[in-house]
């Protein structure tokens, strides 16, 4: 991160004086705030659809560089979500890179009513599970987490690991997030992985403020953590997160568990399905 100081006008020249010292003893450059807001000014957008597209043109530049650290490192990596234009549209999306060069495209499928009324973006088709070598997972962004529909259809699917990537501005939308992602793994027997974006872009409206606490939740059963935690991060602080997971205990538990929620389903009276157009 690079710093700088910035000084007003308005405190006149003790201000600059001691600015100026501070810059040389600190090697830290000294910028006129009037000049830089002026700055900032001349190269905002009209609007944060404007803002938002413009975004949208680094995406296949992230792409690849998530691509190339995957191979790098022998990882597989699950991206965060950003913005795709295709046929015109506007969609939030994000990339499995497996170790091996490969890559998916995953979609949010449900967009929030700010997300539709700022930046113009429209909801993804494809609901679907991932081969990898690893697991067979799932990918949701952010509030798609909070319709179960969307996970009982991956985990029909044979889904292990359902991997959560969001940004959440308050406490109260990051806890609909997190208690949605604890249903989520004990009525699809499987793990939850929550992964969310903290710190504060001042000046950039929509994303100013953010609020989050990654974590790995798992069933509630003899097998797991008695309150479904596997691990967790620090609140609202920046971090890695590191977490072993047992997919055997989920055979088992699908088998011999105290309670058997795939099993136990009444497809008799109810079914949840893809619709296919």
């Amino acid at each position: 991160m690079n710093l700088v100081i910035t000084m007003s006008r308005r405190f006149g020249t003790g201000a600059s004086i001691i600015a100026k010292e501070l810059s040389e003893r600190l090697h830290i450059p000294v910028y006129d705030k009037d000049d830089v807001e002026h700055g900032m000014r001349e190269n905002a957008f009209e609007s944060e659809a404007d803002a938002i597209r413009e975004l949208a043109k680094y995406t296949d530049e992230m792409l690849n560089r998530f691509i190339n650290l995957a191979i790098s490192y022998n990882i597989n990596i699950i991206t965060g979500s950003m913005p795709l234009i295709k046929d015109d549209g506007l969609y939030n999306v994000g990339f499995l890179c497996r170790r091996d060069g490969s890559y998916e495209t995953y979609e949010k499928v449900h967009i929030t009513p700010d997300e539709a009324k700022s930046w113009g973006l429209s909801g993804g088709k494809m609901v679907q599970t991932f081969e990898t070598d690893c697991a067979k997972i799932g990918v949701l962004i952010c509030y798609d987490v909070e319709f179960p529909e969307l996970s009982r259809i991956m985990a029909d699917q044979g889904m292990q690991i359902l991997f959560v990537p969001f940004l959440t501005d308050t406490q109260n939308a990051y806890s609909r997030v997190r208690v949605c992602a604890q249903a989520r793994a004990i009525e699809n027997e499987c793990f939850v992985v929550i992964a969310g974006s903290v710190g504060n872009l001042p000046r950039v409206h929509n994303m100013d403020i953010q609020y989050a606490q990654s974590g790995v939740f798992t069933p509630c059963d003899f097998a797991f953590p008695t309150d479904g935690k596997r691990a967790e991060a620090t609140p609202n602080t920046e971090m890695i997160l590191v977490s072993d997971v047992d997919l055997d205990l989920l055979n088992e538990l699908h088998t011999y568990g105290s309670v058997r929620n795939l099993k136990d389903r009444r497809h008799d009276l109810y079914e949840v399905k893809m619709k296919r157009k």
